[in-house]
């Protein structure tokens, strides 16, 4: 038997954000970035909308880019303090991924970080609280999965924690929070979302669900990214890309990913390179590695009206110069020497992520030491 795993509720169009003040509880905690939600006013009308509904609010404010299990903590004890029965995430990936490892360690104090790497070991929830997701940025889909990515600094290693006790029961999916996204944010996410539909439509899990998600997000991707980084106040664009990323994140959600995450992953990490403009630069020499053994990359390419993975490849490194990101991982200011002294641990560390036991060609170190480089230089993978 398939489960379809989903978020409890989907609220999506512009302005529903206000349905906040139909939820029911008495106290929420609402885990947000820096100051990007408070400048734009969405974090006013959150805490407003709340107090409508009889709801007494605190804030948690400055979750940082590719949050620590540190700032996990933190948060944490705020809510061990306040004792909430709701957790609100708003903003980016960031302030709900760090929320969503805060609910767990706020009903679970005692939890080990280190076993929860392990997939689908994170223990049960819902014992003290629910949790709302309210994205501002399009590229995720956090707000629909099992997943939260937290960095630990120390190492220089990004951590999918993967559990489905992590999916939030009520989703908010406003495009007029993303209105004020800049135009660099917009391109980056809206890459990262692109990416989840490729992975999830030819992951090793077939699931018809998520083939259609994939699918119609990746064809909404194509159609609207551009818009809304030249347009970004046109609300139906930014609606249309909010849609596509609840699209792929609830096709991997159900169908999972592959190496393309698992190379961003430890890029991301070590050296801070966004996550989206990454993948991005994965993502065609994947799609040309994979298509030696998958037959799927056709199927996407005709979405977009082209016919064959080549094809589909190139028509994503056209559309990621088009909304000005970069081709090349060197292009981030990052020399050959520190390149060749990190190569062998962020492969080791790619090889064994999550994500590539979702991939559709089973890789070896060498493989993935090779589209490393390639990917380094700008260069196209054959093999």
């Amino acid at each position: 038997m398939s489960k379809l795993f989903i978020a409890g509720e989907v609220l999506h169009s512009a302005g529903s954000l206000e349905e906040l003040k139909n939820v029911t509880g008495k106290k929420a905690v609402i885990v947000t970035g820096g100051s990007s939600m408070r400048k734009s006013g969405s974090l006013d009308k959150a805490v407003a909308y709340l107090k409508e509904a009889g709801i007494e609010t605190k804030i948690f404010e400055g979750v940082e880019e590719d949050p620590s299990s540190s700032t996990c903590m933190k948060g944490a004890k705020v809510m061990q303090e306040f004792q909430p029965d709701w957790i609100v995430g708003l903003g980016g990936c960031s302030a709900i991924d760090a929320a969503k490892m805060m609910w767990v360690f706020y009903e679970h104090p005692d939890a080990d970080f280190e076993a929860m790497i392990k997939p689908f070991s994170v223990p049960t929830l819902r014992n003290k609280a629910k949790f709302i997701a309210i994205p501002s940025t399009s590229g995720t889909g956090t707000e629909t999965t099992g997943l939260a990515v937290i960095t630990d600094r120390d190492k220089g290693v990004k951590y999918p924690i993967v559990s489905y006790e992590l999916t939030p029961d009520i989703a908010i999916v406003d495009g007029e929070i993303c209105a004020s996204m800049p135009a660099h944010v917009t391109s980056n996410t809206g890459l990262d979302a692109l990416t989840h539909c490729v992975e999830a439509y030819v992951s090793n899990i077939e699931d018809n669900y998520a083939d259609v998600l994939a699918k119609g997000g990746l064809e909404i991707v194509f159609n609207n990214l551009k818009e809304a980084v030249n347009n970004p106040t046109n609300i139906k664009a930014r609606q249309n890309m909010h849609d596509a990323s609840f699209m792929g994140g609830l096709a991997f959600n159900n169908a999972w990913l592959g190496i393309v995450h698992s190379l961003s992953h430890q890029v991301g990490a070590l050296y801070g390179i966004p996550h989206g403009a990454s993948n991005a630069i994965f993502l065609p020499n994947v799609i040309r590695y994979n298509a030696k053994v998958s037959k799927r990359f056709p199927d996407l390419a005709k979405v977009i009206g082209k016919e064959t993975a080549e094809e589909l490849a190139v028509a994503i490194e056209n559309l990621r110069s088009e909304v000005n990101n970069i081709s090349t991982i060197k292009e981030f200011g990052i020399s050959k020497e520190d390149w060749d002294k990190n190569i062998d641990y962020i492969t080791n560390n790619a090889f064994i992520d999550p994500c590539t036991g979702f991939n559709p060609r089973k890789p070896t170190v060498e493989e993935l030491k090779d589209i490393y480089n390639a990917c380094f230089y700008g260069e196209v993978v054959n093999f």
